[in-house]
């Protein structure tokens, strides 16, 4: 077999065993890999509770990883989500991916809960589990440290240990499977590292196929001015979307009362790259290099952290969001969340905490102390505690990232119908509405949108199954990837096809939410969006979004999916329809 290994390692804490089985081909070449063959396998489990020891945690590469195809040295990891009760996958690049497929895996599927806490090692000889008592309580940093000289390490921090909902799981290289509490599920299972070493050539069927697809891929890479251009987020990173943002008027502000955040430019990207000598890093092997890191090697923070460690908590300074970003780090928690969870707290208190004490927060949430033991819930369970349920800024209880949904409506409308709950990464509707130059008129209207987020899901899907980076899109386009992947495997996959992949990924992850009771009342955002204008001004008007034109067209996006009215499905055996 070329591309894939064809290998699964299944892990029982609980036994204490490790074996190693075949993935059957037809099963890799419907569902290709990443978060794709992660739902699918999730079949049988969809329904347990983030809780239950026989829930699993898969760690799944694509048939790209381990080949020099750009931005495939990834993974995906696949459960259900601590936070949210949604199915729930999350990616991170780094050579952790790269190494995990050279030991011969494309899967890692892990059941149980030890009875103390281990770590998993894993090479091309075979696997172990070793005590890691020592390691537990200590951070990121130092179980890294102590791990490293083994492999690549996936460690998870003490909010993980803690059962913080927010929690997530940390490569060696800094890279984060950051986003719906996964380093919960990792917490609970006392698993508190993974460490992988392996070396193993994945050999591609057409090599010359591949050399030109993947030529392609490149010189679009150098033509787009997201990527090398204007914008250039492999020049200043993702922060050079903050000035963008302020442009736009929709940075999300003191918990998304506002719009604008006057002092933004002090943590821009030009900012970054000035106060801190910012130099270029990024996940292995990959030519965009995106993330930005200090001369000494710590790991600066991306566009979602500046923003919201900054406005959305209505602080300026650059060093304070730098610090907090490296305790979340440090400590194993999703920024986003943990910041947008200490904004609705702030607002619901009546003051937004300040510089130090936001640094205070988050030790506490890591350890579930004081004020901590309250946020470490996440915003949506916090507010409703406080019976202040209206301030959480999440939908499916997933706190937004820093787009507000009243600068465009396609990316209200994708926050809403995400299956992970409020992401912009599902349909990532940014080019066509955000990056767009001159500004795209439309941005404020929902005609259309149900169609190009129902196939811009489908396109994604693809992409996590892969699993290549979304980045990539900014230039390259599936046809270059479907290209990629004929060259590799030796089976012809178009366009056209991978959508197709995508679309029964998206339906599957939405039965299975429908099945643990989601609705259409979960498709929805908070109503401050309907009721509240944003900030306007300099010829850009941000008003409320109009409710009953947002769900006309979420009734659209369900009949295009072919949906019940409520969101749900008209055939209870819809699975039996899929490989």
């Amino acid at each position: 077999m070329t591309a894939w290994t064809g290998n699964i390692l299944k892990v029982d804490l609980t036994a204490g065993t490790i074996v190693r089985e075949n993935l059957p081909a037809d099963l890799l070449h419907a569902y290709l890999g990443g978060r794709g063959l992660g739902v699918r396998l999730m079949r049988d489990y969809f329904h347990l509770s983030p809780d239950d020891p026989d829930l699993p945690l898969i760690f799944a590469v694509g048939p790209l990883c381990g080949t020099s195809a750009p931005t495939s040295a990834r993974l995906s990891v696949v459960s259900r989500s601590p936070l949210t009760g949604t199915i729930y996958d999350c990616s991170a690049g780094g050579r952790f991916a790269w190494r995990l497929k050279g030991a011969g895996v494309d899967l890692l599927w892990i059941t149980g809960r030890s009875a103390t806490p281990v770590y998993l090692a894993l090479d091309e000889a075979g696997a172990e589990l070793r005590p890691a008592g020592s390691l537990w309580g200590t951070g990121v940093p130092e179980t890294v440290r102590v791990l490293s000289d083994r492999g690549s390490v996936a460690a998870i921090g003490p909010a993980g240990e803690n059962g913080v909902l927010f929690a997530s799981i940390m490569m060696g290289e800094g890279n984060a499977v950051g986003r719906g509490g996964l380093g919960a599920i990792m917490g609970g299972k006392r698993l508190k590292a993974i460490v992988v070493n392996g070396e193993r050539k994945v050999h591609v069927a057409d090599p010359a196929g591949f050399e030109r697809a993947r030529a392609d891929v490149l010189r679009l890479y150098k033509a787009s001015p997201v990527i090398y251009g204007e914008l250039g987020i492999a020049e200043y990173g993702t922060p050079a979307l903050v000035d963008l943002m302020r442009q736009r008027r929709m940075a999300p502000t003191e918990n998304f009362r506002s719009t604008v955040f006057a002092l933004s430019g002090n943590y821009a990207g030009s900012a970054i790259r000035r106060e801190y000598g910012a130099r270029k890093d990024g996940c292995y092997g990959c030519p965009i290099q995106c993330k930005k890191s200090t001369p000494q090697g710590e790991h600066l923070p991306e566009y979602e952290t500046v923003s919201h460690f900054g406005a959305l908590n209505g602080i300026a300074s650059l060093h304070s969001i730098v610090k907090a970003n490296t305790l979340c780090n440090h400590l194993g928690m999703d920024t986003i969340s943990a910041a947008a969870t200490i904004a609705a707290w702030g607002e619901a208190r009546g003051r937004f905490p300040d510089e130090e004490e936001i640094h205070r927060l988050l030790r506490d949430i890591a350890c579930r102390q004081g004020d901590g033991e309250l946020l470490s819930l996440g915003s949506k369970r916090a507010m409703a505690a406080l019976g202040r349920d209206g301030l959480s800024m999440s939908v499916k209880g997933l706190e937004l990232p820093a787009y507000d949904p009243r600068g465009a409506y396609g990316m209200a409308l994708a926050y809403c119908t995400s299956c992970r709950g409020g992401c912009h990464l599902r349909a990532y509707p940014i080019s066509h509405e955000i990056l767009r130059k001159p500004v795209a008129t439309d941005r404020f209207s929902f005609d259309g949108k149900a169609r190009i987020i129902a196939i811009a899901e489908d396109t994604n899907a693809a992409v996590d199954s892969l699993v290549a980076c979304k980045f990539s899109f900014f230039g390259a386009t599936l046809e270059e990837y479907a290209d990629l992947l004929t060259a590799a495997c030796g089976v012809e996959y178009t366009p056209h096809a991978l959508r197709e992949i995508g679309r029964n990924i998206c339906l599957t992850e939405r039965f299975y939410n429908w099945r643990n009771g989601f609705t259409a009342t979960d498709d929805d955002l908070p109503l401050r969006f309907f009721s509240e204008p944003g900030s306007s001004g300099e010829g850009v008007d941000i008003p409320p979004i109009d409710r009953e034109r947002f769900l006309l067209e979420r009734g659209k996006y369900y009949r295009i999916r072919g949906l019940a009215p409520d969101g749900g499905f008209t055939n209870a055996h819809f699975l039996d329809s899929l490989a």
